[in-house]
């Protein structure tokens, strides 16, 4: 008994000084690497909430390939935005759009991955930029946290001066659990002290080895909307034939 107790000390103190010794680069390197699998398949809900209370909602299939570098979202419901898709390279840096109803795609302006998806509190950045916390920020970890009874760790992430990329910062809780980001916010890309959004994330669970937040709302602190996203099904590292992240794979 004596043996198991001294173990189970070890083992304790052991993750301890290693969570006390990472950096916020090294912290951030294991978000991503969660965040950001070979490839994933999901189906989802999009419930948009305006300002004056209103809501809809989408139901959308998603693929995304190369550590999320390219993305095919199509949307299922409602019947007027049915078989309408979006396809994102370069982590959303080029984006395409197929309207079914002309049957026709349009390449949308490189600026185009900071508007809002569908009109909600999404923008194409947040949703296909896989590898932004890595490549367009430096990183600093922060003092932890405590959400909810939940340890965190806390990183503030600072835009570098050639990213371009809608926000001035962020600020990261991370669980030490499992390094899912549990909260996330947004500053303004000209007023670095103004939050714009502030994303939460909930109802981890794992699937194939990987936790995943069932349930992300980005509430929108200057439009006073929000947006609720809630995964139906997920599956990650399945095979994803590079033909569906083209123009002909955009229509089918």
């Amino acid at each position: 008994m004596k043996t198991k107790i001294l173990l189970f000390f070890v083992i304790f103190l052991a993750s301890w000084l290693y969570g006390q010794s990472l950096s916020g680069p090294e912290i951030i390197e294991k978000v991503d690497n969660y965040l950001n699998p070979e490839t994933c398949w999901a189906k989802s809900k999009m419930t948009i909430q305006t300002s004056s209370g209103k809501e809809r909602t989408f139901v959308y299939e998603s693929w995304s390939k190369n550590h999320d570098e390219k993305n095919l979202i199509r949307y299922l419901e409602p019947i007027r935005v049915k078989n309408q898709a979006t396809l994102m390279h370069n982590y959303a840096d080029d984006i395409w759009m197929y309207f079914p109803r002309t049957r026709r795609v349009r390449k949308l302006a490189t600026h185009a991955k900071k508007q809002k998806m569908e009109g909600s509190d999404f923008s194409y950045e947040d949703m296909g930029a896989g590898d932004s916390f890595i490549k367009d920020y430096t990183c600093k970890r922060l003092e932890d946290q405590s959400l909810e009874d939940r340890q965190c760790y806390l990183v503030e992430m600072h835009r570098k001066s050639n990213a371009d990329i809608s926000y001035s910062r962020l600020k990261m809780y991370i669980l030490k659990e499992n390094f899912v980001p549990v909260r996330v916010e947004y500053y303004d890309e000209d007023h670095p002290d103004r939050l714009l959004k502030t994303l939460i994330q909930s109802d981890i669970r794992i699937f194939d080895g990987i936790p995943t937040a069932m349930k992300m709302i980005m509430i929108n602190e200057i439009d006073n909307s929000e947006t609720k996203m809630e995964f139906i099904e997920v599956k990650y590292n399945i095979e994803i034939d590079d033909a569906l992240f083209t123009e002909r794979g955009l229509k089918e």
